[in-house]
Order: structure tokens, then sequence, then C-alpha cells
């Protein structure tokens, strides 16, 4: 037998793993170790699982995931999503759909000190539904506005699936990190202004809140000092070479957990409860992570992503085209993995590929982030519509799907200028002189 064909059994093997809903990693280790052990021997497939899992544990680089885990959870116990919101609520609340811009304001705040779209939307439900509901605001564009902006938590850095994505591709943190500034900034204002035409097209939908004056705006920044001096401290900090990546943070864990004890919202079951999540989310992230290295090892032995490689590579078509292509298998992807299975999933096959076109990695790297944020918010799953349903029992998905709809064409003409305008990715990595 031929070493592609044991490849694609392997692969065939997974899939079906999957669909009896076996863990990703687990799926992905078990099928790298079978096709492995048929390609050379099973002493040696068990031999790479140890090695692999080593190199997993002994990275540095990974260290920084459990650390932005712990900062998030903390942060989200210590009410720094109501501070977000409030601040933002203080300086957008009097504009017609003024509350679902703060949700979006307070979306990309929390995610600069969470790093999880889910973590993002769960917060945000609770925080803002309620708020818009009590103020007479459509239902659609309350939820619509609340899992779009989930979708910021993985974009804005620091940002859990950059970080996994820096490790497998083996590019610098920092640079990737700052390559998502531009398209980050670009979603928050592509969602404004996307709730500004929806609010125009249906004025009912978004009724103008009270103008605060500006005593109150200050009262509201006062009262978020806190959580500003965390995303400060931890952005700043990394932005400015005063820390690495690992030291801001080891520094913002910190911080989220002596603020959230010093605001008294920590009792002991808190307490452990937000390590024992943390815990329990990065031991997943690690077995995905050591079950991908194997099951990449594995394929690259069977020699299928470099023929694969060589066979896109010899067609007649444009660079885009296969692009466009990918960014459609993305989606599809986005919305019904994870972001972390989605990703790890296809590495080992499109990674050579982008590279052998030519593509900067860093570019890809944001460019794949972005798309399969994308999914989550594509009917007719959308991981992040799924959440807002289940927390509100009373929700129509329909409702949900209807508010995503114009936030997913801001999407969609965001990542197409991400892909013929690359220098909206690579400008400010470049002038910064940052390594790639």
């Amino acid at each position: 037998m031929s070493p592609e064909m044991i490849g694609l059994m392997g692969i065939g093997a997974l899939m079906l793993m999957i669909l009896t809903h076996v863990p990703i990693g687990i799926a992905m280790g078990v099928s790298g170790v079978l096709t492995f052990g048929l390609l050379r021997n099973f002493s040696a497939a068990f031999s790479i699982v140890g090695t692999e899992a080593s190199t997993v544990f002994a990275s540095l680089e990974l260290a920084i995931i459990p650390l932005f885990l712990i900062m998030g959870s903390f942060a989200a116990s210590g009410g720094m999503g109501k501070d977000i919101y409030r601040l933002a609520f203080a300086f957008l609340g009097h504009y017609r759909g003024g509350l679902a811009m703060a949700t979006i304001g307070g979306c990309a705040g929390f995610g600069a000190v969470c790093g999880s779209s889910i973590a993002t939307v769960s917060t945000m439900t609770q925080v803002s539904y309620g708020e818009m509901v009590k103020r007479g605001y459509a239902a659609s564009l309350s939820t619509g506005s609340i899992a779009a902006g989930g979708t910021l938590g993985i974009l804005v850095p620091p940002s859990v699936i950059i970080v996994l994505y820096a490790v497998l591709a083996e590019q610098f943190i920092l640079t990737l990190f700052t390559a998502a500034l531009i398209p980050a900034l670009l979603a928050v204002i592509g969602y404004m202004i996307s709730i500004w035409i929806f609010v125009v097209l249906n004025p009912n939908a978004g009724p103008r809140g009270e103008r605060s004056n500006w005593c109150e705006r200050a009262a509201a920044v006062r009262e978020s000092w806190a959580t500003l001096l965390l995303a400060i401290t931890v952005a700043g900090g990394i932005y400015t070479g005063i820390f690495t990546v690992t030291e801001s943070a080891a520094i913002g864990a910190i911080m989220a957990v002596a603020i959230a004890v010093m605001r008294g919202k920590i009792t002991w079951k808190v307490f452990w409860h937000n390590l024992h999540s943390t815990a329990a989310t990065s031991a997943m992230l690690y077995v995905i992570l050591i079950g991908a290295s194997v099951f990449s090892y594995a394929l690259t032995l069977s020699r299928l992503p470099a023929n694969i490689v060589n066979y896109v590579g010899a067609l007649d078509v444009a660079p885009l085209v296969i692009i466009a292509v990918l960014m459609l298998i993305y989606i599809i992807l986005g919305a019904l993995f994870d972001t972390v299975s989605a990703m790890v999933l296809t590495m080992p096959f499109v990674f050579p590929l982008i590279l052998n076109m030519g593509y900067d990695p860093i570019w890809w790297g944001i460019v794949m982030v972005m798309v399969i944020e994308i999914g989550m918010v594509t009917p007719p799953i959308g991981i992040n519509a799924l959440i807002i349903k289940s927390m509100l029992p009373g929700s129509k998905l329909s409702d949900i799907y209807k508010g995503i709809l114009p936030f997913l064409v801001s999407d969609l003409i965001r990542l197409t200028l991400v892909i013929l305008f690359p220098a909206l990715i690579m400008w400010l990595p470049t002038i910064m002189d940052l390594p790639r």
C-alpha cells in the first residue's frame, strides 16, 4: 500500500472518530499513531507521542495560554465586562442604536482582557442584553450585536487562538498581535456602521437613550479605572517592549485576580471554579496540540501535504481563486467546529500550500482567524448564536440569525479588503520592524 493511501486512511479514521464524538485531540492523536505505525512501526509511533508531548509541555510560549485564561476568568468574575460596557454606554448611549454600539465597544474592550470569543459572548449577554430589552431594542439587533461583537474576543489581542497559531506556525506572537490591530479596528468600525444602517432602516429597533453629561462620563471613567489599568498595562507592556508577551500575561493574571479580590467579587467557591475552568480548558488545548503534532508528523511522512501542494501548484488558476475556495471551507469549518479544532485540523495541508503560493504566514494567520471568526456567526449553526440561545431560553434563533446578517455582510467586506490589500495587516509589523 502506498504511503499516500495510508495517509488517506488515517484521515478517514480521524473523520470517523470525530463523527462518533471522540474528542478531537484524542482523535488526531490516535489517527496519527495508526498512520505512523503503518508507515514505519508502532514502537516508533508511540515514541513520537512521548516526544511531541514533552515538546508541547516544555514550550514557554504555550505557558501564555493558561495565564491569559486566568486573566479572562477573573476579569469576568470581577465585573470588568460591566465596567467596559458602562464606559462605552456613557459615550455612545445617546445615539440611535447606541446601546448596540456600546455592546460592540464593550466586546472589543473585554476581548483585550479576555482573549476568548465564548467568554466575551457569555459575559456581554449577561451585561448588555437586559439593558437593551429594557430600553425597547429589537431582539434581533440586541442578540445580533452580541453574537457579532463576541467574535472580537479572538481577534483583539491578546488572543488565545493567535497564540496557538503562532506556536503551530512557528511565528512571533508579538508580530501577530500587532498585525491583528488594524483588522480589529476595521471590525469595530464596520460593526458600528452596520448598526447605524440597521437603525436608519428600522428606527424603532434601537431608540435613542439619554445623553450622558461630561460629569457622568468622567464618573464612568473613574469607575472603570481598574479595568482600564489592566488593559493598558497588558497591552502597553507588550507593544512598548517593557514586558515580553509571557511576562505581560503573568502580570495581567495577577492584576485580574487582585482587582476581583479588592472588589469583593471572589469567594473561595468562585476562586476554585475559575482555577478549575482554566485548568480544564488548558488541558483540552494541550491535548489538541499534542494530537495535532502527532497527526501532522504522520501526514508529513505519508507525503500527502507535499502532493497536495504540488497538485494545487500545477493548477492553471490564480492564487486568489485558491484563497477564495479556502475562505469558503473555513467559514463552513468555523460554523461546525470550535476555532482551535478548525485551525489545527487544516494546518498540515493548508499552511504549506499558503507558503508555496508566496503568501506571508503572518498575513495568513490573521486572515484565517478572521474567516474562522465569521464561521462562528454563520447560519444555520454559528457557535456564538447557540451560546446566546442557551443563555436566553426565551429568545428565538431566527431573531438571532436575522440580527447577525448585517454584521455578516460587514465581515465579508472586511475579509475581502484584507485579502485584496495585505498591507492592512502587514503595515504595522513592517513599520515597527518586528521579526517575521
